[in-house]
């Protein structure tokens, strides 16, 4: 059996759960705060290194962003991975998920003879859970969601469980196809000091793709290449009402089940 060429699709994305947006911009403030490597993507990446341990393979990591977005792809050779490529072109901003998919997934045709793409369930920061399905869409590729266990490979073949609402799935899936993958599929190693090292200076092979890397043309990608485009953003502002009841403990205790009553917020349980 020849060795296995997997893709994993990683995002470097804001250490925080509180996104803050710019009031006057409506962009996202990502000034003071640690970039990381999006939480469920970590776990596509332990997924592909232990498939590498299991049946041999041979894992590119690739990732969209800005230079820095370099950190994200070192972590992950770190983990295990094999190659590194960051798509990076100031032609790639404001890129929505559509425009994005179609990037990444030329940047997957172009690794030769790939049979499995991995990645997270979603990112943090978007919370879209869109670009692991339009990737396999744009690929042509079969595809399973919310992927909790990779259970084996057989011939030409995989087999996972999927999550859902209320239990789990299991399919079987013919290569090439896409996963994405969810927390509780594995405890994601930490990287290899060793390998980061080495990451780090450049003794590992991280390539720079450019659009024109990929083919594409200025009005095929970024915010001209997108099918949707935000006219607002902004967080909802939350207006609480309060009212003090006057009075002894008998009397506010009377006022405040009158006032749940008239709400219909009471029901008699006898």
């Amino acid at each position: 059996m020849k060795p296995l060429q997997i893709v994993v699709l990683v995002k470097q994305v804001p250490d925080t759960t509180e996104v803050k947006l710019d009031p006057k911009t409506g962009n996202l403030i990502r000034e003071g705060i640690k970039s990381i490597v999006n939480p469920d993507d970590r776990n596509a990446i332990e997924a592909a290194v232990t498939l590498k341990e299991r049946y041999g393979a041979k894992i590119t990591v690739i990732s969209m962003g800005p230079p820095q977005a370099i950190d994200a792809i070192s972590e992950a050779m770190g983990m295990g991975a094999d190659r590194g490529i960051l798509l990076s072109d100031r032609a790639f901003a404001g890129a929505d998920t559509w425009a994005t998919s179609s990037a990444l997934g030329r940047a997957v045709q172009k690794v030769e003879g790939f049979d499995l793409v991995f990645a997270g369930r979603q990112a943090i920061d978007g919370d879209t859970a869109q670009i692991g399905p339009q990737v396999a869409e744009f690929l042509g590729v079969p595809q399973a969601t919310y992927v909790c266990a990779v259970e084996e490979i057989k011939g030409d073949a995989i087999v996972v469980k999927r999550r859902l609402e209320d239990g789990f799935e299991k399919l079987e899936l013919r290569l090439p196809a896409l996963l994405t993958v969810v927390g509780e599929i594995n405890d994601p190693r930490y990287p290899s000091v060793g390998r980061l090292i080495d990451a780090c200076r450049e003794k590992a092979p991280i390539e720079i793709w450019n659009s024109a890397d990929l083919g594409f043309k200025a009005s095929e990608v970024g915010l001209e290449g997108s099918l949707t485009h935000v006219v607002n953003t902004f967080s909802p502002k939350a207006k609480r009402q309060g009212e003090i009841i006057p009075g002894g403990a008998k009397e506010v205790a009377q006022a405040l089940l009158s006032r749940l009553s008239d709400k219909k917020l009471l029901r008699d349980t006898l």
